[in-house]
């Protein structure tokens, strides 16, 4: 068969053109699947694509809060109650979280000092060393630069000291290892600090050594009333309203 046959009878076959339109152009109804055309539906009529009327018009549709709410979503006040208890859960984990964190940073911080602490009591001795070199005027020029830096230091981080003549004494901070009196004080008094004490915040790394003076009443003089009576001897008190009887003078 030749090319021409080919052509002339692809031109004696029937071309077939179908209208898969959903809606008629000529009448604006729906078709149906199968070409025909969908039952006319009244206004207020629903039809679904495949031309089945869901609803007629003038039907009642369901009531308010009726048929509109799946079953499977619970109801408000179930809803509400699991909100507030997840909130409340909430709130509690948050609280927890937020003490564990000051927790923390209040052991971290005393680990902290305790080990500055541990360092700077480990210095004490250089600073007495220090103390009675100046005491002896052997703490000039360079040596004494050097050792006011490291006083300086150490102050700034903390370290302070403490036992001063003429203060009172406080058990506490003070260690006495000598005791005296004296009508001049008022009270037990700091008189002499044999080594100084030093704190490191609130912590007291080492106590002062100190002299203490306790206050001593006057003693009274022979002239005074109270004591006239005691140079003599103690005066019997009169019996049955007669004076007592002098065996001295009798004897004379």
């Amino acid at each position: 068969m030749t090319e021409r046959d080919d052509i002339e009878q692809a031109e004696q076959e029937p071309v077939v053109v179908r209208d898969r339109r959903k809606i008629d152009p000529e009448t604006g109804e729906l078709r149906r699947e199968d070409g025909s055309e969908a039952p006319d539906a009244g206004a207020g009529t629903i039809v679904d694509e495949a031309g089945e009327v869901l609803a007629e018009a003038g039907t009642p549709g369901p009531s308010a809060g009726e048929g509109t709410v799946d079953e499977a979503v619970a109801p408000a006040s179930e809803v509400e109650r699991q909100l507030e208890e997840r909130t409340a859960d909430l709130q509690r984990v948050q609280a927890e979280y937020a003490n564990y964190r000051r927790r923390v940073d209040r052991e971290r911080e005393s680990m902290a000092d305790t080990g500055k602490a541990s360092v700077v009591g480990d210095l004490l001795p250089l600073l007495d060393d220090l103390e009675r070199a100046e005491a002896h005027g052997d703490l000039t020029g360079a040596f004494k630069a050097v050792a006011d830096k490291l006083v300086g230091v150490l102050e700034k981080s903390g370290l302070e000291s403490f036992g001063q003549e003429g203060e009172p004494f406080d058990p506490s901070v003070h260690e006495a290892v000598q005791h005296d009196t004296s009508p001049e004080v008022d009270g037990p008094t700091v008189s002499t600090v044999l080594r100084r004490g030093y704190r490191f915040g609130d912590r007291v790394l080492r106590a002062a050594l100190v002299a203490v003076t306790d206050h001593e009443p006057a003693q009274a003089t022979p002239g005074d009333g109270a004591g006239a009576g005691s140079a003599d001897g103690p005066i019997d008190p009169p019996v049955g309203g007669e004076l007592p009887v002098d065996t001295d003078e009798n004897a004379r």
